[in-house]
């Protein structure tokens, strides 16, 4: 009878000394957490006299995390799947896991006025910081970024073969401790004025460009269409190819140099080779102007040559 009461009392011993050795898991009802997944030893207390254990078991993978501000509800059956994949008996530990357990992401927010000043600050530093005329109209951006905890860098590129005028579409790439987290759609509007040459008065075709028909006056290029002239230099001394109105923004296709020679013409071929230059009398064969490439025939061999107009009275043949 003394040996079994004694027996009792050692098992009793044996149990209180394991229970206080035991390996306890207090699992939070609630937790936000930074990383990519969720690790045990993030959303838990761990007591152990076992540093060894208490290291594997902080470092095991209950799941992924929710994305920068959402939250996960883990099931407690999880956790104890989670443990027995990585070779650890629940039952020989103290686990207190709630019935619902929250997992929510910590997250940096990035509103659309904050990524506006991104775009603005590009544009004024790489795109019209040389131009005294140009403003940012307006710059459209369609959310807000939520990005994880960390190192965030950022990178602006306009889309590819734009105008530096008018509406520019754009995008923002961020990053997170140098990995690429996301990107975001902006466009912003750009207004750029110039002073661009405009007729003043309509205009017959093949009409001579004087001082009087044309004047300056300032546009917004994104406006206007491409290769519009800017120097009333350029069209003075030119002719119109057809029939312009007022008000007219000119471009190249809209003058032309009137033909300095005509067909019948007769003009001094000149040629150079080596040092050696050769003139000869020809007669042109086409209309041509002020540097084009016309056919004329050489008098004396009545061979036809193609050769560059220089001016009036003289056209150039051009050896390869």
């Amino acid at each position: 009878m003394i040996a079994f009461l004694a027996g009792l009392m050692l098992q009793g011993l044996i149990r209180e000394i394991m229970a206080a050795s035991a390996t306890r898991v207090h699992v939070s009802a609630m937790t936000q957490i930074d990383g990519e997944h969720i690790l045990l030893g993030k959303i838990a207390k761990i007591e152990s006299n076992d540093p060894h254990l208490i290291k594997r078991l902080s470092g095991v993978v209950i799941g992924r995390s929710p994305l920068p501000g959402k939250r996960r509800e883990i099931d407690p059956s999880v956790i104890r799947r989670r443990l027995k994949q990585n070779r650890i008996d629940p039952d020989q530990l103290v686990l207190q896991i709630p019935p619902q357990v929250f997992v929510d992401r910590s997250f940096i927010e990035i509103d659309p006025e904050k990524i506006k000043a991104l775009v603005s600050d590009y544009i004024a530093k790489n795109l019209i910081n040389n131009l005294s005329d140009a403003r940012i109209k307006d710059i459209q951006v369609s959310e807000t970024l939520k990005l994880p905890g960390g190192r965030i860098t950022y990178s602006v590129e306009p889309s590819r073969n734009s105008d530096l005028a008018g509406k520019i579409p754009f995008t923002v790439n961020f990053d997170v401790n140098g990995k690429f987290y996301k990107r975001v759609r902006a466009t912003a509007t750009v207004e750029i004025f110039t002073h661009v040459v405009v007729t003043r008065k309509p205009l017959g075709r093949h009409k001579p460009i004087t001082e009087d028909d044309i004047e300056m006056q300032k546009m917004d290029l994104a406006k206007l269409p491409a290769n519009v002239i800017t120097d009333a230099e350029v069209v003075l001394g030119q002719r119109t190819r057809r029939a312009i109105g007022s008000r007219t923004v000119l471009r190249p296709n809209l003058v032309e140099f009137p033909p300095l020679v005509k067909r019948g013409d007769v003009v001094v071929i000149l040629a150079e080779t080596g040092g050696l230059k050769i003139t000869a009398l020809g007669q042109v064969k086409k209309k041509g102007r002020l540097g084009e490439r016309i056919p004329v025939m050489n008098f004396d061999s009545k061979k036809v040559l193609y050769a560059r107009v220089l001016d009036s009275n003289t056209v150039k043949v051009e050896f390869q």
